[in-house]
């Protein structure tokens, strides 16, 4: 059993939002703190977006906006041009999503040293999380026990299986193996995973044709440097129909626009109220927005690099890159190949086609129900934790504490990073989850 006291918080997970939590509290100077981190693949800092391989999968946020501290802006950027000196002529520049990983690691050691002996990280898999009279109680695989004053969700993402039993592969995995660079192939999704799928294809040099399956054919944006547009809290139809915020925003693109100015100004100044927008909303205006106005919405508010989006839409010009907007339907073997079956929108009738490969690029999951993790299923089968009302994430209230199955808010226990999409929704950038982890941490440590 390790027990650190009551002066202690286990954060389960690794990732960006784990290590940006656990870099917050270190900043404290209280030599009696004790913060352990658990993480089941042992690489901190990386999780699913900071792992990639390629050097094109790179970050969709410009350097200057990924600093691990809102109140120290040009963090990242002084040790990006320390670790990579001449390389970038300004911050508006998107590095490596692996060398952001690698930043984040340096982070973590530089918060360990501040004061040694107050950080722990262990290589471990947690099982079960519970709260007892002195705080929590964390059950590993290995059958170690972590007690401590405070524990805090930092799970992140958590990919979808491959979809057709199998027979579709995730890009990068085990079974992603080489292919004849002429054999044509199928991705299924059209988000920022299908781009890092095309870009390893691309990597590979392989020239035959990908068709891109996705519900609505959209593909994201790409970049711009242009200075968000100063809107007035005043101004935002906070509560209002999605009819009426969708006719404001036009309203707003066209001003900008007629102005001289650039539709990616407006997405970007709104970005201080999407929160507060998206909490002023009723569950039915909820489930409209992810259902008809998500997809439009996330590719103007995720958008790639502008050299990548112009690689990108060259390959769609000259036909190598083909988009098609239709329902994938199944998936089974023919021969040698794979054959995919959709259903082209707007249409009832079903289109078979032959490719060599299927890539399964349809994102993270997001019914948090269906987790594979244990110590979510844990959590939710006792009746410690409870799905938020739109099951895509962990219910929790202003304060990131854990709501129980009976609505007990909890003292001991705190969520941050993409598990609180449901109270948040927009909570997946490093430019809102430092700000998310340096108010829990700020709040943890006031209660001691």
């Amino acid at each position: 059993m390790i027990s650190s006291g009551p002066r202690s918080v286990a954060i389960i997970g690794g990732g960006a939002s784990g290590v940006l939590l656990a870099a917050h509290l270190l900043r404290s100077s209280d030599p009696g703190l004790r913060v352990t981190l658990i993480e089941r693949d042992g690489r901190f800092g990386q999780g699913v977006a900071y792992s990639a391989r390629h050097r094109e999968h790179r970050v969709n946020v410009p350097a200057h906006g990924m600093s691990a501290f809102a109140d120290d802006p040009d963090h990242f950027w002084r040790w990006l041009q320390g670790r990579e000196p001449g390389r970038h002529a300004s911050s508006w520049t998107f590095v490596p999503r692996r060398l952001y990983g690698a930043y984040l690691e340096d982070v973590l050691r530089e918060a360990g040293e501040r004061m040694p002996g107050r950080l722990l990280v262990l290589s471990e898999e947690v099982e079960t999380l519970e709260q007892t009279a002195q705080g929590v109680s964390v059950a590993l695989a290995n059958g170690t026990r972590v007690e401590a004053g405070h524990a805090v969700l930092a799970v992140g993402h958590e990919t979808q299986p491959a979809r057709g039993r199998g027979i579709a592969v995730t890009a990068g995995s085990e079974r992603d193996t080489p292919l004849d660079p002429d054999a044509p192939v199928m991705i299924l999704g059209s988000g920022l995973s299908m781009v890092d799928a095309w870009v390893s294809l691309s990597s590979a040099s392989h020239a035959g044709p990908i068709i891109v399956v996705s519900r609505n054919g959209l593909v994201p944006r790409g970049h711009k440097d242009v200075a968000p547009l100063t809107i007035d809290e005043a101004d935002v139809p906070f509560g209002a129909s999605l009819t009426t915020l969708v006719r404001w925003f036009r309203g707003k693109v066209a001003r900008a626009e007629a102005g001289g100015g650039d539709w990616r100004s407006v997405v970007d100044g709104l970005r201080p109220y999407n929160q507060r927008l998206w909490q002023s909303w009723p569950e039915r205006q909820k489930r409209q927005f992810l259902r008809h106005v998500r997809p439009w919405w996330n590719i103007h508010r995720h958008r790639l690099p502008p050299d990548l989006h112009a690689l990108l839409l060259g390959a769609i010009e000259a036909g190598q890159v083909s988009l098609v907007a239709a329902e994938f339907v199944a998936i089974e073997r023919a021969g040698e190949a794979v054959r995919a079956t959709i259903r082209p929108r707007g249409t009832s009738q079903r289109k078979h086609v032959d490719v060599a490969r299927v890539y399964d690029c349809g994102g993270v999951t997001v019914d948090v129900r269906a987790s594979t993790n244990p110590v979510i299923r844990h959590l939710i089968q006792s009746g410690a934790a409870r799905p938020d009302i739109m099951h895509i994430g962990i219910d929790v209230d202003d304060a990131c504490a854990l709501i129980a199955a009976d609505g007990a808010i909890s003292e001991r226990v705190r969520v941050v990073g993409p598990l609180t999409r449901g109270r948040y929704f927009e909570i997946e950038a490093i430019p809102d989850i430092r700000v998310q982890c340096a108010n829990v941490a700020e709040d943890i440590l006031n209660r001691g």
